[in-house]
């Protein structure tokens, strides 16, 4: 069973290496690398070296990374200097999926008004991916672009316009699409570039990050849309402990990892080519 959990499902700082050992020890095959991802971090080639080094050990691969706009190096910030390092933040995250064997990694954007004309993060955001397409090419990485309000969504179908699917697309991250309260019917339009996921649940009063089927979220509707998407990697959560009620690391992976057989079986029999044996 391929399955895929982000890293920070316990912690987002620190020493990765004994979380990666229980992800494997879980069963999960694949990871979202999740840490720093809304920090000015950058990771050095030999912290790079050393999580590739971690990775082969314990089985795991990459599958994605949550890359981050940061604090003070911020892709769309009015101060040249802190949108040109915010570039520089976000091809470190390029180098590092590219050195790791990743193909995508994840961007939020500011909450445009819609529309965004005259807005100078908007002019600054697409300077920044311009200056980001060729260099993500050259690594066969894609930026996805992950929903949030409704204003990002628009964000997102206005970007599409602008770039080829082949560098620009979707993480659909179903816990903000619950919170709108029409996050489905924004896949329902978008899902022929979708290429990541952010799999998790809430009760649609904030985002809780629990684990799938512990919430609200409409599962049957969603994994007949990712069967039908673009979307061919594994099911793929960012469920955490934080709000789940479960102290103990092991214990909340294995029913993590549980929740993810259960989603990932749902897909596979909503998708086009699915084959169903007849009834006894």
């Amino acid at each position: 069973m391929a399955l895929s959990i982000t890293t920070d499902f316990a912690r987002d700082t620190g020493n990765p290496e004994p979380y990666l050992r229980e992800i494997a020890e879980a069963g999960f095959s694949h990871i979202h690398w999740c840490h720093h991802w809304n920090t000015d971090f950058v990771y050095s080639s030999a912290e790079i070296d050393q999580i590739g080094i971690w990775l082969r050990a314990f089985g795991l691969k990459l599958l994605d990374i949550h890359a981050s706009d940061g604090r003070e190096k911020k892709w769309t910030s009015e101060r040249e200097y802190e949108r040109l390092a915010g570039v520089e933040l976000v091809r470190n995250r390029i180098d590092m999926a590219s050195a790791l064997g990743a193909d995508a990694i994840v961007m939020h954007v500011p909450d445009f008004s819609d529309p965004p004309t005259g807005d100078p993060h908007w002019a600054q955001l697409l300077k920044s991916v311009d200056a980001l397409e060729s260099y993500a090419d050259e690594h066969y990485v894609r930026i996805a672009i992950e929903n949030g309000s409704d204003n990002s969504v628009a964000t997102i179908e206005r970007l599409y316009g602008l770039y080829s699917s082949d560098y620009l697309g979707m993480c659909y991250d179903c816990g903000h699409g619950n919170l709108t309260g029409h996050g489905l019917d924004q896949l329902a339009r978008l899902k022929d570039r979708l290429y990541v996921v952010h799999l998790h649940d809430n009760d649609g009063t904030a985002d809780q990050h629990n684990l799938p089927f512990t919430g609200t979220v409409d599962w049957p509707r969603l994994a007949g849309l990712l069967a039908n998407s673009s979307y061919r990697k594994p099911i793929s959560m960012e469920s955490n402990m934080h709000r789940s009620g479960i102290a103990d690391d092991r214990a909340f992976l294995q029913k993590a990892f549980a929740a993810g057989t259960r989603l990932s079986g749902m897909v596979d029999v909503a998708r086009p080519d699915a084959t169903h044996a007849p009834p006894a």
